[in-house]
């Protein structure tokens, strides 16, 4: 019996190539940790998913109060405060949603990557599933809100789904940078929550980005979440309301930066993530 011979080819990049491809492969699994993140993160409360659109209302509602009757800052255009506010938060809560669950992910899975071998970058990503659906309801409630103040939407809608790619590249982007930092040093545990709550601050959630002056607009629009925050504004408010696209830019290029650094970086360390766990 001849024996059979074989060739044995080595192919430079081959392996990340195959990486990217079990990505596809995986698909399934991306689907399981998904769902079983929304049920963990909703099992044993009492009104369940409806969290979801109490969270946004009540901060809508502080916001209203707080920085339109006391502080008597200036809505946008024609919109009313409550409008204008809740168009903000919708970038902002996805964002911030995504950031917070993706950046535990790692820990919270390390019984699961430690012993099977999968992509590791769809634990953080299924995380985001998560800011997406709180997104959704956010995005309905804010068309509910305005039946009563009879607020039709701006044509601009239709350039909507470009923002929401940004914010989701924003939140991977990030979300991958401190899922990986959060699993090597554990003190960004607790930078991570001070992060979004200041972030929010020096973000245009609870008022517009016209009432920075002049000679810091440049300086401002460093924050990635200034200009899709101000473009989410621009595409359902309209009107009045101008794009500032050298804000847009800026923050495109900064999200982008960011996206590429949080995926080349998971990857150079995805290898030693188990030893970090």
């Amino acid at each position: 019996m001849e024996s059979e011979e074989f060739n044995l080819i080595i192919e430079p990049g081959r392996i990340e190539k195959n990486y990217w491809s079990d990505l596809w492969r995986y698909r399934e699994l991306f689907y399981i940790l998904a769902w079983r993140d929304f049920k963990v993160r909703y099992k044993q409360t009492v009104i369940g998913v409806a969290w979801s659109v109490l969270r946004p209302l009540l901060t809508m509602v502080v916001i209203v109060v707080v920085f339109s009757k006391l502080a008597k800052l200036p809505s946008e255009g024609n919109a009313p405060y409550a409008i204008m506010s809740l168009a903000g938060l919708l970038p902002w809560q996805f964002f911030s949603n995504a950031l917070s669950e993706s950046s535990n992910s790692l820990i919270s899975n390390t019984n699961l990557f430690t012993k099977v071998y999968f992509p590791r970058i769809l634990i953080p990503a299924s995380s985001i599933v998560l800011g997406f659906v709180d997104f959704l309801i956010t995005f309905v409630m804010l068309l509910l809100i305005m039946v009563p103040y009879q607020f039709v939407p701006s044509i601009n809608m239709i350039f909507l789904p470009f923002f929401f790619i940004l914010t989701f590249l924003a939140s991977f982007g990030f979300g991958l940078l401190m899922s990986t930092l959060n699993l090597k040093y554990r003190d960004f545990r607790y930078i991570v929550p001070f992060v979004v709550q200041f972030g929010m601050y020096i973000s245009p959630v609870a008022f517009s980005s016209s009432i920075v002056p002049e000679k810091y607009q440049l300086l401002y629009s460093l924050n990635p979440m200034v200009g899709v925050i101000d473009g989410f504004r621009w595409c359902i408010i309209g009107g009045d309301v101008p794009l500032n696209l050298t804000s847009l830019m800026i923050s495109t290029v900064v999200i982008l930066a960011f996206a590429w650094l949080g995926i080349r970086y998971f990857r150079k360390t995805e290898k030693m993530l188990a030893d970090y766990a």
